[in-house]
């Protein structure tokens, strides 16, 4: 087979004996020139090059304006002929080339001076203003500009053919570039498994245990038992405490969130959401999200409960079936095949009701063993609780009375008093008449019947509105105060306002 030696053409090459000049010429200046010529006229055919893709990018421009303004003269005569070179002259376009020329021509300076041109040969023909010649001497001169100017790209066109194949005759620095690159790619970690997962090499407690053969069994065993000793103890302790630290539940991921919320039965959404989210089949996921059905379900949220074991279940699946259990798993329910949808789906069906019945032990166990309540309790024994219950929202007239009340606003005081019964109307009727009572018993007896969030939110809005009072009783040391304090305690317990205020 012959060899095909054409790709090597576009090299160009030279060694000594290419160089021929003149004797008192040193070879390296002759050298030296014949380089700088090589690339002086590189550069000239780039910037020829580029002048003429600009003027052929020009004409483009210009050629469907000038043919619009053809076809608008022929229709409306040569008033508009007129019309149109006063507006280029007034009020001309910026638009213009893209070219770092500051002398650039705008496109519509260049329709201005095509039109005078036009009107100028028309004068020269002997057409005047008034001359019933003078649309058809307009028009044809703009019809004779567009030939001229297919012309000319026409000219353009071949003349940038011409340059480009010279300049692709021989193979530059410019033509160099990688034809293909290939490098390794390592591969993507896997994910960590999820906090809490149980691991799959977890190494089973074992317990060593030494023999001593003796001569006397029976002495041995009547002899007194001896404490084992430290160090077996401390590696004991170590391994309760190892034991105790793997007893953390999975925690659900935010990804698995989003996977758990994938509908029932989306088997072909659940297969691309793995596909796309490598964290999700991580070991201990199932896990996460059998704990977060649990949650759930708990919670009342049935819906999503069943979700959790729906996915859970997809998970475990997977995890039975092999290294290629996922796409095994899929391509059969994707498919519908129903022996495996059926057993899945009776699976899923069995596990959810076997949580619903858990939750169910769980809350009545935890009703049995009496669940956190929220208690008021004194800090100490001479403290008391009492309440400051409103009779009803602040008076139209209100006033203030006695010692230390000149400093306050009155409307704070009135926003304070309708904050105070707006808070007591929002209670329940038990909790109204509780407060009513001024009895701590059965303002907790209330509270105990409610969840741990709805006594805390009570407490707060009792606090807020100024409802729950702390006061101390017993003897209190006064010692160093005079008779001036003696005597704004008198006059405080004269003074009375129509409204009491915390």
């Amino acid at each position: 087979m012959p060899l095909n030696y054409s790709k090597w053409d576009k090299l160009e090459l030279s060694d000594d004996s290419d160089i021929e000049g003149h004797p008192n010429v040193d070879k390296r200046s002759l050298i030296r020139w014949k380089q700088r010529d090589i690339h002086e006229k590189r550069e000239m055919r780039k910037h020829r090059i580029a002048q003429l893709k600009a003027d052929i990018a020009c004409g483009e421009v210009l050629k469907p304006r000038i043919q619009k303004i053809t076809e608008e003269v022929e229709a409306q005569g040569a008033p508009h002929f007129s019309a149109l070179v006063e507006r280029f002259k007034t009020n001309p376009s910026p638009e213009k080339p893209p070219t770092n020329s500051p002398d650039q021509k705008t496109y519509d300076e260049m329709l201005l001076n095509l039109m005078l041109q036009v009107w100028e040969e028309a004068k020269k023909k002997g057409v005047e203003k008034d001359d019933p010649k003078l649309l058809d001497t307009l028009v044809a001169g703009l019809k004779e500009h567009l030939v001229k100017m297919d012309e000319h790209q026409a000219k353009l066109r071949k003349e940038l053919e011409q340059e480009e194949e010279e300049q692709h005759k021989r193979i530059t620095m410019e033509d160099i570039h990688d034809g293909f690159d290939s490098h390794y790619v390592p591969p993507k970690p896997a994910p960590p498994p999820v906090k809490g997962a149980i691991p799959a090499d977890k190494p089973k407690k074992t317990e060593t245990v030494t023999e001593f053969e003796v001569l006397n069994p029976k002495g041995v065993q009547n002899a007194p038992h001896k404490e084992p000793s430290t160090s077996a103890a401390a590696a004991s302790s170590s391994n309760s405490a190892a034991d105790e630290d793997t007893d953390e539940l999975p925690e659900l991921t935010p990804v698995l969130e989003q996977f758990s919320r994938i509908p029932l039965k989306s088997y072909e959404e659940s297969w691309e959401f793995i596909k796309a989210h490598r964290d999700v089949y991580v070991p201990g996921a199932s896990d996460a999200l059998l704990v977060a059905a649990f949650r759930a379900q708990s919670n009342g949220d049935a819906k999503w409960a069943q979700q959790c074991v729906h996915q859970s279940l997809l998970l475990q699946y997977c995890e039975k079936l092999g290294k290629d259990g996922p796409s095994i798993l899929f391509r059969k329910m994707i498919s519908g095949d129903h022996r495996a949808t059926s057993v899945f789906e009776k699976d899923v069906m069995d596990t959810y009701a076997h949580l619903v019945e858990r939750v169910r032990i769980s809350k009545a166990e935890e009703a049995a063993a009496g669940g956190e309540q929220i208690q008021l309790v004194p800090e100490n024994p001479n403290q008391s609780i009492t309440f400051n219950v409103p009779d009803g929202p602040p008076p139209e007239h209100l006033e203030l009375e006695g010692p230390g009340t000149e400093d306050l606003n009155i409307e704070d005081v009135r926003k304070a008093l309708q904050l105070r019964w707006d808070v007591f109307q929002s209670f329940d009727e038990p909790l109204q008449n509780a407060l009513k009572s001024q009895s701590l018993d059965e303002v907790n007896k209330v509270l105990g019947s409610m969840s741990v969030e709805r006594a805390e939110d009570v407490v707060k809005l009792l606090d807020v509105g100024g409802i729950l009072s702390f006061s101390e009783s017993g003897i209190r040391d006064e010692t160093g105060r005079g008779a001036e304090a003696d005597d704004e305690d008198d006059q405080g317990d004269d003074g009375q306002a129509e409204n009491d205020v915390d």
